[in-house]
């Protein structure tokens, strides 16, 4: 179960990173606790008044001053033990163009086959066994013709606590909904009823774990944006935005970066500025791009890379244009 809902503790986190601008001292002490090695290199700018209660400078909320498109990681795995990373079951890439202000959210099909380097070929989630973050953002950065700048890493422990922790999403569920699984808990089967509801922890996990229709995990992934945009939406609602201290706390124990703290900060302002409903996400790769293979013995998708790395410039050029821009994005080819 736990694989099936990793990806939902980034979805979470990346509207919540996305509008923690307005809050300085949550960010910075929810950074201290996520960033790899923070510890050691601590950070100058959370002060102490005479009292030994913690301050931050209002200097500390910088802006973004890049021009350049920056790319994100987000990655969803097992828990890891030392030396053992085990397989990404989420790769998600958050793409945020600094000066027109839009936001892309591609997520990658794990059973993509690509080349990882000193290690052959083989799907795309294995990247993370065989080197963690850092190989995934190298093989991930191939794949999509883009420099991967940062990541986040997060490991799973509560899901349905987290979900409750924003209040829960309103969504439509596009049909009805029902699986039964033995091997799982009374509270992890799947109910849903079609229509306009409030999904709740329970009912949001039911909701992304759902996969038996006939396009199995492509559906899956579809649900799993849509379900980010709600909560994306959520988020930027002001009786969120006032619990944003206590829902950062709550999600910085399973969260890793190599993101320093005055970028998470600046970052954080910059996606203030970033409407919800303005985020693009697409599947990666395109399903017009995409083909089913059998290499090896294991089912695996294909892709033509160069096709790929058009397609997904296209659609940053249409950023670039502004709203007049009528002009499709590169068109695959049929296949």
């Amino acid at each position: 179960m736990a694989k099936k809902i990793k990806w939902i503790i980034v979805s979470l986190f990346v509207p919540i990173l996305l509008i923690a601008g307005y809050y300085g001292y949550s960010i910075i002490t929810f950074g201290m606790q996520i960033q790899k090695g923070a510890k050691e290199m601590g950070y100058s700018e959370v002060k102490q008044d005479n009292g030994g209660k913690e301050q931050v400078d209002k200097e500390v909320i910088p802006e973004w001053e890049g021009k350049e498109r920056v790319n994100i990681l987000l990655l969803g795995a097992d828990g890891r033990e030392e030396g053992d990373h085990g397989r990404s079951d989420t790769i998600m890439v958050l793409s945020i163009d600094p000066v027109s202000k839009k936001a892309h959210l591609f997520s990658i099909l794990r059973d993509t086959y690509v080349e990882i380097p000193g290690h052959g070929h083989s799907r795309i989630n294995s990247a993370f066994a065989y080197g963690g973050p850092e190989l995934t953002m190298k093989v991930v950065g191939n794949l999509m013709g883009l420099p991967i700048h940062y990541y986040f890493y997060v490991e799973l422990d509560s899901f349905i606590a987290l979900v409750d922790a924003i209040g829960g999403v309103d969504l439509y569920v596009e049909k009805d909904m029902k699986y039964t699984d033995t091997a799982d808990k009374q509270e992890y089967q799947i109910d849903l009823k079609e229509g306009m509801q409030h999904l709740d922890g329970n009912k949001a996990l039911q909701y992304v774990r759902f996969r038996k229709d006939a396009l199995s995990d492509y559906a899956r992934t579809e649900r799993q944006r849509k379900f980010l945009k709600a909560v994306a939406d959520k988020m930027q609602s002001t009786s969120t935005l006032v619990n944003v201290p206590n829902i950062l706390n709550k999600i910085a124990p399973y969260i890793e970066t190599n993101m320093d703290l005055s970028s998470m900060i600046k970052l954080a302002v910059l996606g203030y500025k970033i409407k919800a409903n303005s985020m693009v996400t697409e599947q990666i790769p395109p399903m017009d791009l995409l083909r089913e293979e059998t290499i090896n013995g294991a089912a695996v998708l294909t892709v033509d890379q160069k096709r790929l790395r058009a397609f997904i410039e296209g659609l940053f050029q249409a950023d670039e244009v502004g709203p007049g821009h009528t002009e499709e994005p590169l068109a695959p080819n049929p296949r």
